[in-house]
């Protein structure tokens, strides 16, 4: 993107700033005036080369003598020309008396805006599909690639490399697996797809846009075994949402559970009469194997520097909220954990529910991770976890690292917002703590080599009960039984 214009005094800065991203510009200044160039695509997280999320950029302009200039008085939005490729929109325009550059997926004019969504819509709705020995993979609404359904398509390409597999993506800001295809959720390929693919694996609701066809197959393998409570569980439940709770798991043809315990809420919550396949989660599989070398490779990904004790903070989101909660104030942590033996960095990883909402927390000795893709990862990183509510809890236990709850608003949430299927303080094999001190003193235990409950009796009996099938091999098991199932043709 080049950027022109007139400046009084030399630009020091000038930058597209975004609530997760920041994306430099190059200056060279003239008589009067500069030329700003830059590329919208960025290498995030050292793994791909990827263009922007959809969101709004504004233009930062910082001038000699750390003065900052109002965007709109050194540039002019019409002077800079509209970005359109396959891999993202892009303008420039003026807003709130500034300068933003508006980045959104890559979809045509004719199928953007809802009369254009309608009119697919009822085109997909009408035409007569096309089979296609394929599968259409979903992970959280389209917002990243992750969970159970990457986990599966790993496996899938490994066994089977001949059906296509398809990601729908919000945007071309997602990195897909490499032999996939990215399909943008909206396009009218994504419509196309979502009628032809014979097998579909997702990791939430399908929602409403979806019409069943008989060629085809959904796998459910839901997102975590479960503390709080689900769906038709759920307190005060109101007939339109039992009702949409009902027609969504009609079209779900199987439901995977971690274990016998989520087994059973999932088909209750969700009144699901059909199978429910009891594998272990393939997502936990990266973690029961425990690559060094994998383990190494993420944590330089992140920032994480050799000899660093990596501190891990990952919250459930709350009904209440749309952005990450914070209760132990997260920007003076990592001071706090100096004073504790050991170099320590804070990995922060608010909930896919809150990407779109928050901003990146900025902090020394805080690392935000939010926008990383895949939750497996940062838990081989982590050398210690703090969660709350969350089903990491369960994933976490499968391995060896130190655990610890943090629940200050545990009466709340139980009480007011989801409650528990559970007694957490009674029920949980590691320590649960409902204080900024009380975490800090758990936390200051475990770095003087203190025990993380991993040889506990309650521990072992926990893993027993959550994490038995959580062996390495869940995914093998899982693309296994969709094969023999006859969900995808022979090869």
């Amino acid at each position: 993107m080049a950027i022109r214009g007139e400046t009084p005094r030399p630009i020091t800065r000038l930058a597209l700033v975004g609530p997760r991203q920041e994306i430099e510009l190059a200056v060279e200044h003239g008589d009067g005036t500069f030329s700003a160039t830059g590329s919208l695509v960025s290498d995030r997280w050292g793994a791909h080369e990827l263009v922007p999320r959809s969101d709004d950029y504004r233009l930062v302009v910082t001038l000699a003598g750390d003065v900052h200039a109002s965007a709109r008085a050194v540039v002019t939005a019409e002077t800079v020309p509209p970005v359109r490729s396959d891999l993202l929109r892009a303008e420039l325009r003026a807003d709130a008396g500034t300068l933003v550059l508006r980045v959104a997926a890559p979809l045509g004019d004719d199928e953007r805006g809802a009369s254009a969504q309608k009119r697919l819509e009822k085109q997909y709705r009408r035409r007569t599909a096309a089979p296609e020995n394929a599968v259409f993979f979903e992970s959280f609404y389209s917002q990243t690639v992750a969970c159970n359904p990457l986990a599966i398509d790993r496996e899938l390409a490994r066994v089977r490399p001949d059906v296509t597999r398809y990601w729908s993506v919000v945007d071309r800001s997602i990195a897909v697996p490499e032999g996939s295809v990215a399909i943008v959720e909206g396009s009218a390929e994504w419509w196309r797809v979502r009628a032809d693919a014979r097998l579909l694996v997702i990791n939430d609701w399908l929602r409403k846009r979806w019409m069943p066809r008989r060629h085809q197959t959904v796998l459910q393998t839901w997102h975590g075994t479960m503390l709080k409570r689900l769906a038709l569980d759920r307190d005060g439940v109101g007939l339109r949402t039992r009702i949409a709770v009902r027609r969504e798991s009609r079209r779900w043809t199987v439901l995977l559970a971690q274990n016998p315990y989520a087994a059973e809420i999932l088909r209750r919550a969700y009144a699901f009469g059909g199978p429910v396949w009891v594998e272990g989660y393939p997502r936990n599989d990266v973690l029961v194997h425990a690559d060094p070398a994998v383990r190494a490779a993420v944590r330089e990904r992140l920032g994480v520097q050799p000899g660093q004790r990596a501190v891990l903070y990952a919250p459930t989101w709350r009904d209440d909220a749309a952005q990450i909660v914070d209760f132990v104030d997260l920007p003076s942590l990592p001071a706090a954990l100096a004073e504790l033996p050991g170099e320590h960095v804070v990995l922060v990883r608010g909930h896919s529910r809150t990407l779109r909402h928050g901003r990146n927390l900025d902090a020394p000795g805080l690392i935000d991770v939010t926008t990383y893709p895949d939750m497996a990862d940062l838990l081989l990183a982590a050398d210690v976890v703090i969660t709350d509510y969350s089903s990491l809890m369960f994933d976490v236990t499968a391995t060896s690292t130190p655990l610890v709850l943090f629940a200050p608003d545990r009466e709340h949430y139980e009480s007011e917002l989801r409650g528990f299927y559970f007694d957490l303080l009674a029920e949980a094999p590691v320590t649960v703590t409902e204080s900024r001190d009380a975490l800090l003193a758990e936390l200051a235990r475990l770095a003087a080599g203190g025990d993380g409950a991993g040889a506990s009796g309650a521990m072992q009996a926990w893993r027993e009960r959550f994490t038995a099938l959580d062996d390495g091999h869940a995914a093998e098991r899982v693309v296994a039984r969709v094969l023999a199932a006859g969900m995808l043709d022979a090869g």
